[in-house]
This record gives C-alpha cells, structure tokens and sequence, in this order.
C-alpha cells in the first residue's frame, strides 16, 4: 500500500489516499467485508467508465462499482482523532469500514468525511466504497432528463487527517475592508492601494476542545502572511474579530491574496493548525449593477461544466487550474459560473490566485423531486457553503435548482440555509422565465431571447418581479443552444456564432440596472441523447472539448486589456463561400488601430470607434474596404471622381455580391 504524506504545521498530518485502489465495475456484497477478486488497480481521480469521444451511451457509466483500499495502521496514530475525507464520489457513496456501514452520502459534488478515530485498529483496515452512479436515484440533480453527463467514480482526492483530540474543525474568516473605494483606478494604483479592515473568525472545534475551552486551557494565536495578528484566551463563543491597519485588496485587477494561519494551544502546547487562503475585497449587487471595492463592475463571463473528453469528471489538479487560467488568461472573461454544480477545490483556489469572480450552485438542473430529494438537496446547499465559503472569488451562491419552478416552501429553506452559514454573501438562483417568485437577493435570469436579428436581451423591468423594480439583476445564461457552432462549420456559421455573442454582451452592457452576464457557455460537452446533435455533444461552447477556441472566443478576448487580440473572421479564401461571395468579414481586436493592406498598400485604417457594438470597448469592426483607389487611376486611367464611384460599387459587391 503507498501513502503519500502531507504535513501541515506541527500537529496535523494530512495523508493522501489517492494511489492504488482496486476497483471493480461490480458491487458483490461480500466486498463488504473481504477482498475484491475481479478488480483492477486503478488511481484516484478515476472514472468508472471511460467513454468515447462521442456517440456513446449514457448508460456506459451508470452502474453500481465498488472501490477497495488498505489503510494500514500506524502506531503513532494512538490517542489521536482521524477522519477519512472524500472530496467528491459520483453520486452516492456508501463508505463500509472494516465491513461495517459508516457512511451515505448522497451528493456527488462536494466533500464529506467519517470520523474513523475508533472504527480503524493495529493492520490492515479494510476501506470499502459502494459507488452508486446511476441517474435513477433518488436525489440532485436526478429524476428528470439532464443536459449534461454525470459520469461517476472517485474523482476527487481522498485523505485521512489525523489530529489531537483538542482540535480545529473548521474555520469560517471573513476578512473585511473597510470602506475601499476604487473608482476610477487604475490596475497599478489598486496594486498599491492599502486600507484597514478586520479579520473575523468562527471557530468549530473538537467536544474536547470545547471541555478545554470551559476550564480557560485554550489560546488562540493567529498569523497573516506569518505575522502575529492575535494571542488570546478563545472563549464559548467560538468567534474572534482582528482589527488590521493596513491591507491590500483582492480584486479582478489585483488578486492580492493572505494566508491565514490559526494555531489552537492547549496547555501550552500548539495541538492544531488550521490554515487558508484569504482576500481583503468588498462585494455588492445593487439595483445599478455589480460593485466590487467600490466601483461598479460589468460581469463578464462563460458557465463551466467539469467535464472532460473520455474520463468525464476525472483530471487532476493541473488540469483543474488550466481551465481557470483559460477563462482568465486566454478568454478574457472576469467571471465564472459552475454550471450546475460545485467543482474542484483547485479550480476555485486558481480562480482565487487569478481574480476570477465566481458564481457557484448547488446541484440540479430544472427538476424538484420529493420531500426526501428536497432535503438532501437543502443539505447539499450546506455542504456547498461550509466547503467553499473561505474563497474569496465566490461573489454569489446559487441556491435555486437551475431553471426549476417556483416552490414556495423550499426555496425559502434554502435562502434560509444560505444566509445561516453565510451571512456575508448574497444569493441567487438562476430562473427561465420572468417574474417568477423570488426569495434571493439577486434576480438571476437565463436569458435567450437573442436569435440571430433581434434585440440582445430583456429590459430588466421585463424580467425582474413588478414588485421589486430595483432588485438586482444578472443574465446567468444566454446563446447556448440558440445557435450550436463547430469548429469545423463554415465560416458564415462560425461568424455568425461569434456575432450573436457579440450582440448579447452588447446590449447587456448597456441595459440600465444589470449587474452583467454569463454566457453559455466555455467549452462543449457531452450530453444525453434528449439534447445535443446526435452525437452525444452540445457545441455550445466558445471552445471545442479540449479547450480550443473557437471564432466567439475572441469577442470575450478583445474585451480584456490583458490579451493580445488580433484575428480576421475570414480565411479570406473566395471558394469557402457560396458563389465565392465571402460576404461580410469582421475584424476581431483590442489593438488602437488596425491596419488593413492589399499588396503592400493600404486599404484602411480601423479602430475600435468603428464598431457598431458600441457599449463594448472592442467590439467586432466590419472590414468595409477591399480596392486600392490608386490602382483604380492607374490602370483603369479614371478620375479620382470616376475612381471613387468605382471603388464604392467594388466595395459593395465585395461585401453583398454581384
């Protein structure tokens, strides 16, 4: 058996689990208790099934699995607490500890660990896991059709921690600052901008902390970047507040970022280190738009599912963090969306490192099932919050079953849920249609009213509750499925694609009242055969599956400062195009001008006030120009007046036809 050792600070040790289990795609009941005999030695993240690229069937990875490992006892574990943590197993995961049932855990999306303090002994402790990934239970985000695959497995990282009986649970930090005002800054002055805050803490610790804390044996130090920050004795209440002088910000333009470090002291000694990533940043969603540290802030963004070509949910930490840096590095956008679901530990701790903004949600997808499906579901929004709420990119919680029906009684619960865990965030809860029953604090809309030649989007006094006209307001979806695009497509369907994209950033741009919007969505994906094109995909993406961009791309990449962007919608080859009319050809940048010549002569000179897309700084330029005046004269002996004539018919037979 190989264990991989992680020690964090002097007293805890966190021991990966991720190598080596033996995997079988059959769960027998005597696994249980006893050795799989029919399995394969697989690592973790693992998918119980690989697929095709496409055409596969839905059923392929729906099945009952089960996964075995070893944990062998080490003597220095004596006296001390151990939990057995499970970052994410797809979907219901029934945990045996040396054959006796421990564990069901019935959300697919987020951690959940097992007390094994008195459960493992001196050897071999048998580990055993009942995968359950079939889309018929009783549960989020099944019991309806899905536009997406839910693939299955141990896809996240497995760990035991082992502590002192005086220990740490969890720790919630609010950092805070106070009254930051950005407005009208610039990158470098946000950089440099320092301002005072505090740094709150709720403490859950250990009975055996709390038994320590009522007889006054516990101290709390705190450490911000290693600097002392606090020392004191840490009372019932479980909570401490720090005043800080001077701090930087985290914000999209400078994700300046702190560690935390909480030691707890019992009788002198340091028995548990618990420590964070945090940031220093002021959000708020007001009936104006979106504001962060003071300024008013569009947001633009793209949903992301988890998923992958052949392995589904199953990539490591790299690859995790590779698909933030495309949002942020390549794509240009300042937001996420988790569609529709929490993800990956490492992709949210590389939005936080790049300033990524994040909307995140608790699973489901348009269907509400029963009391019992409700209940998880409102646990799953707990567990959501607990996991993830140290994370400063998460800007909104989404608590509302994507695309659902109203329901009274049930969305109160989980705004309720919400807010007990969370006071410092609002929610949101992403609808498909307007007015509907809203008990978030942010009206969140899917908004696919564009088709091709109408208007981008909704006027928000259309959408929002007549009611609450000042209620704040996000598109969380538009394009999608309105108009799939391949990569391969013609270059008219590839343009057309890019425009539509275009248009709805356009006009929510500039709607009075919205905080921003959210496109559909980063990449295509394999869905179910109710959805998609035949083939078992969605080509909603403004990437293909392995993360290459397509035309649309580069509408969210010219918006950003930060990109080089300079492309040409067009091959410029007459024979792509029907009758070789290559019809209108868009110019794709964010430079200050560009330079369009035809044998070494120039055409034009464009910028970005040439644009018609004008609430976007770069939008889309129209390349209206394609005849040299000066060879007009020359070879046809014209006028300059003769000439002009000419050159504007040219011109427009060049864009129209003949």
């Amino acid at each position: 058996m190989e264990l991989l050792l992680e020690i964090r600070g002097d007293n805890m040790s966190r021991i990966y689990l991720d190598k080596k289990w033996l995997f079988s795609e059959t769960f027998k009941e005597e696994y249980i208790a006893s050795a799989i005999t029919d399995g394969e030695v697989v690592n973790v993240p693992h998918t119980v099934k690989e697929t095709s690229f496409n055409y596969f069937d839905e059923h392929d990875y729906q099945m009952i699995s089960c996964y075995q490992k070893n944990i062998k006892y080490d003597k220095a574990w004596a006296g001390k607490d151990l939990y057995l943590v499970f970052e994410a197993v797809g979907h219901q995961a029934d945990v045996y500890i040396n054959g006796e049932h421990k564990k069901c855990h019935k959300n697919g999306y987020n951690a959940f660990s097992i007390d094994v303090t008195n459960l493992l002994s001196e050897g071999d402790n048998l580990v055993t896991v009942k995968c359950n990934s079939n889309e018929n239970i009783n549960q989020p985000p099944f019991g309806y059709v899905i536009d997406y695959m839910t693939y299955g497995g141990i896809y996240r990282d497995v760990y035991l921690e082992v502590k002192e009986p005086v220990h740490i649970i969890s720790c919630f930090y609010q950092p805070s600052p106070l009254a930051p005002n950005t407005s009208k800054k610039s990158r470098r002055e946000i950089e440099k901008l320092t301002v005072a805050g505090t740094l709150k803490t709720e403490y859950k610790v250990s009975e055996e902390a709390k038994d320590a804390i009522k007889k006054n044996e516990v101290v709390v130090r705190q450490y911000l970047n290693d600097k002392p920050i606090l020392e004191l004795p840490l009372d019932s209440q479980l909570e401490t507040t720090v005043p800080l002088s001077e701090v930087k910000l985290w914000d999209v333009e400078s994700p300046t970022l702190y560690t935390v470090k909480t030691e707890l002291v019992y009788n002198g000694n340091v028995v548990d280190t618990n420590e964070e990533t945090i940031g220093f940043r002021e959000i708020a969603f007001k009936s104006e738009g979106f504001f962060l540290n003071g300024r008013r802030l569009i947001i633009r963004g793209l949903n992301r599912h988890q998923s992958y070509p052949y392995v589904g949910y199953a990539m490591p930490e790299s690859m995790q963090r590779e698909d933030a840096k495309i949002l942020k590095n390549e794509l240009g956008v300042n937001t996420v969306r988790t569609s529709h679901y929490s993800q990956s530990k490492y992709f949210m701790n590389e939005c936080d490192k790049l300033g990524l903004l994040v909307v995140t949600e608790f699973p489901g997808w348009q269907h509400i099932g029963d009391d019992d499906w409700k209940h998880i579901a409102c646990k799953n929004v707990k567990e959501m919050i607990k996991e993830f709420r140290n994370h400063p990119s998460i800007i909104l919680w989404g608590v509302r079953i994507n695309e659902s029906q109203d329901d009274e009684e049930f969305y109160k619960r989980t705004n309720k849920i919400a807010h007990h865990y969370d006071p410092t965030r609002p929610t949101g809860g992403t609808k498909a249609g307007e007015k509907m029953q809203t008990f978030e604090d942010v009206y969140a809309y899917n908004d696919f009213i564009h088709s091709g030649a109408n208007v981008g989007c909704h006027k928000k006094k259309d959408v929002v509750p007549k009611d609450k006209p000042d209620m704040p307001y996000l598109v969380t979806e538009y394009n999608g499925h309105m108009f799939p695009t391949k990569n391969y497509d013609t270059e008219e369907h590839r343009r057309d694609h890019m425009l539509r994209h275009a248009r709805v950033m356009n006009d929510t741009y500039g709607e009075p009242g919205l905080a921003g919007s959210i496109g559909w969505c980063m990449f295509d994906y394999n869905t179910h055969k109710d959805f998609g094109s035949g083939d078992r995909i969605c080509y909603h993406g403004v990437c293909d599956m392995f993360r290459n961009l397509k035309m649309a791309a580069s509408v969210y990449a010219s918006e950003s400062d930060d990109i080089d962007v300079l492309e040409l919608a067009s091959t410029m080859d007459v024979g792509e195009h029907p009758a070789c009319n290559r019809g209108r050809t868009y110019i794709l940048s964010n430079m200050d001008s560009v330079k369009m010549y035809k044998n070494g002569k120039l055409l034009k000179e464009y910028k970005s006030s040439d644009s018609e897309y004008t609430n976007l700084k770069h939008g889309p330029i129209l390349m209206d120009a394609f005849v040299v005046l000066e060879d007009i004269i020359k070879g046809e002996n014209y006028s300059k007046d003769q000439a002009m004539a000419v050159m504007k018919v040219l011109d427009y037979a060049a864009l129209n036809g003949w």
